[in-house]
């Protein structure tokens, strides 16, 4: 897991030689990048402040990227591929990571990992005979990468012998994401549905997690996530994608995210909803009888 996902991604981008034509708009932007994370890093403020103040940075900087650059300068080539290049929905990815921070979300213990991970979903034995079950465990583990996760690593070992002898034992090392979310530049209906699956499935493996998608333009009709497991789903400018048409149109793109910037407020609302799970008690039975039911 890199804590950089979007050095990372410029930095390959600027190696690709696909991308020879804008190899000095990517150099200027990794430039731009630098001083983009040393601005967050630098940061004094606390809590709110510091949310709002990151957010700006944020705007500041995507739009250097992505209408500066990308938008005005760059060829046809970056402005169809920088989706698959992952050059602009990396810049949230990393910038969810510095929310982890003790300036921003308390009670958060020491070794918490954080950042995009590829997350449990599952474990199921698979034995291919009566005679297996002497013999080290098959197991098929479920995973999936996600964009943003806070959570833990989780190292088992599995065995038919008390003793755990090396030749019947399995070992293995899982991600846990008690809190996991999937970032998206555009939000259509396919993507809902498969965020909807994904949500189910890791709950399948830790049902008290929660599952998030922050989105910056909705390419579909809201609809109410209390019919899925997904949790929330963040709309970071709440506004809608372009048309069609004026998608590669430069003062079109440049007029959009000047109107409908990332939205501090809902940033805000997105790491109260974190607070409010790392505060909670996720179970304890005592407090059933207290309540006088189960949940």
């Amino acid at each position: 897991m890199g804590l950089n996902p979007h050095r990372d991604k410029l930095v390959a981008a600027i190696n690709n030689k696909k991308a020879k034509s804008d190899k000095k708009l990517l150099e200027e932007a990794y430039e731009g990048y630098e001083s983009w994370a040393k601005q967050l890093g630098n940061l004094k403020s606390k809590g709110n402040k510091r949310v709002e103040e990151m957010t700006s940075l944020l705007n500041d900087y995507k739009d250097f990227l992505e209408v500066d650059l990308i938008a005005k300068k760059g060829s046809p080539f970056i402005k169809r591929q920088k989706g698959q290049m992952k050059l602009d929905n990396s810049i949230m990815e990393e910038f969810l990571i510095h929310l982890v921070h003790d300036d921003v979300l308390k009670n958060l213990p020491k070794g918490i990992e954080t950042g995009s991970q590829t997350a449990f979903m599952s474990l199921s034995f698979r034995p291919s005979s009566i005679k297996s079950l002497i013999e080290k465990p098959e197991i098929v583990l479920k995973q999936k990468d996600q964009d943003f996760t806070i959570g833990k690593s989780i190292y088992y070992q599995l065995s038919p012998d008390d003793q755990f002898g090396k030749k019947v034992t399995t070992n293995g090392k899982l991600f846990l994401a008690v809190l996991a979310a999937e970032v998206k530049v555009n939000y259509d209906k396919t993507m809902f549905q498969e965020c909807a699956g994904t949500a189910a499935r890791l709950k399948q493996g830790c049902p008290l997690s929660k599952y998030y998608a922050l989105v910056e333009y909705l390419d579909m009709q809201a609809e109410d996530v209390r019919l899925t497991d997904i949790d929330n789903v963040f709309l970071l400018r709440k506004a809608k994608r372009l048309p069609y048409e004026k998608r590669s149109i430069f003062e079109e793109v440049r007029d959009q995210h000047r109107n409908f910037p990332i939205s501090a407020d809902v940033m805000k609302n997105f790491v109260q909803e974190i607070q409010h799970f790392i505060n909670a008690t996720w179970y304890d039975p005592e407090e059933a009888l207290e309540r006088g039911s189960f949940s």
